[in-house]
């Protein structure tokens, strides 16, 4: 287990690359494949626009490979043989951090299969197998934990959800202090700030990634409910109480900003999913926002937009991704670019 001092950058510092898997599994995906194809290229041609950052694509097979490349004709891309269970590279690939000298270092963290639910050929490898493709050396953890689950700004302070990290199918044999000094010493912060629960139907039992992100420091983004059947309404109002007069790492009290949840979000069978505006990438040109054809979409990209003067805001359409259970920062792991100077 690493115990040196490692920070995770805040996303919205310079990226080398984004790390994505090619969706490959027509056994998961079915006749909708082709659909989060589109969508999943969509959202890399979006990263890359304006001379982005560089997409580093895990491809299982040489025949997945040739679909890919076609896919992504004329971006600034590298493919990798690199099998892999399924798209959701936030959770399976490491969290890529600073070491005090600037280096970038590839955290490797125990994945269970999001508590035993969802687990796949090859996903346990992941990790391991991105961090030698970059290069990077590695630092171990040995609890169970996925990057979605935690949320940094880069200056001390983490947000996580109780329902996700303490729950009794990550580490059992951890309370909420073990686990908060687990997290503070992985991610090189100070201070945690928990919140409850999550979305309905989450399948990762509450991500903080679809329900609270720093936009800036001191700064952090949540939902407000949208229409009179919002399946979320009770939990979006929690987490605005549990965050209103919550002081960072630096003694600020937190300021929070609102996009619009996207309201009832059902699939075929009339099931809730866990839809959600505030699962967007911060790439390094362009912050792409995940939409789901409902009334909200256009209000949730102005919301975005206002929360990221500086940077281009993209909304692109993740309706067939988020039939899988997640949307855009779930399948993308940011690599930071080497930070210079000495100090934090």
């Amino acid at each position: 287990m690493g115990t040196e001092a490692l920070r995770q950058p805040a996303e919205w510092s310079p990226h080398d690359a984004v790390w994505l898997a090619w969706p490959s599994h027509e056994a998961l995906w079915g006749a909708a494949l082709p659909e989060v194809r589109r969508s999943f290229t969509a959202f890399a041609r979006a990263i890359t626009r304006d001379g982005g950052e560089r997409l580093e694509v895990l491809c299982p097979d040489d025949a997945q490979e040739d679909l890919a490349r076609v896919a992504l004709d004329g971006l600034d891309a590298r493919f990798h043989r690199i099998p892999f269970g399924d798209i959701w590279l936030r959770d399976t690939a490491p969290v890529f951090m600073h070491d005090p000298s600037g280096a970038v270092v590839a955290v490797r963290f125990a994945f269970n299969g999001w508590g035993g639910k969802y687990e796949l050929a090859h996903d346990t490898e992941v990790s391991a197998r991105v961090a030698a493709a970059a290069g990077c050396r590695v630092v171990t953890h040995d609890f169970a934990m996925e990057g979605g689950s935690v949320e940094v700004d880069g200056e001390g302070t983490a947000l996580s959800s109780r329902q996700c990290l303490l729950n009794p199918n990550r580490n059992p044999a951890m309370d909420e202090a073990a686990v908060t000094r687990a997290v503070l010493g992985a991610f090189g912060a100070e201070r945690l700030l928990w919140v409850t629960d999550g979305l309905l139907n989450d399948h990762t039992d509450g991500h903080i990634d679809t329900i609270a992100r720093f936009v800036a420091p001191g700064v952090v983004a949540l939902m407000e409910p949208s229409g009179a059947d919002d399946p979320n309404r009770e939990v979006l109002r929690a987490l605005r109480d549990e965050l209103s007069g919550q002081r960072d790492a630096r003694g600020r009290a937190l300021e929070l900003v609102f996009a619009p949840s996207p309201g009832r979000v059902e699939d075929g069978d009339g099931r809730v999913m866990p839809a959600s505006h505030l699962n967007f990438y911060i790439g390094n040109r362009a912050v792409v926002v995940p939409t789901y054809r409902t009334a909200f979409d256009d209000a949730a990209g102005r919301a975005v937009e206002a929360m990221f003067p500086g940077r281009r805001v993209e909304v692109v359409d993740a309706l067939p991704i988020l039939r899988g259970g997640g949307a855009f920062h779930c399948i993308s792991q940011q690599q930071p670019s080497r930070r210079h100077g000495a100090g934090r």
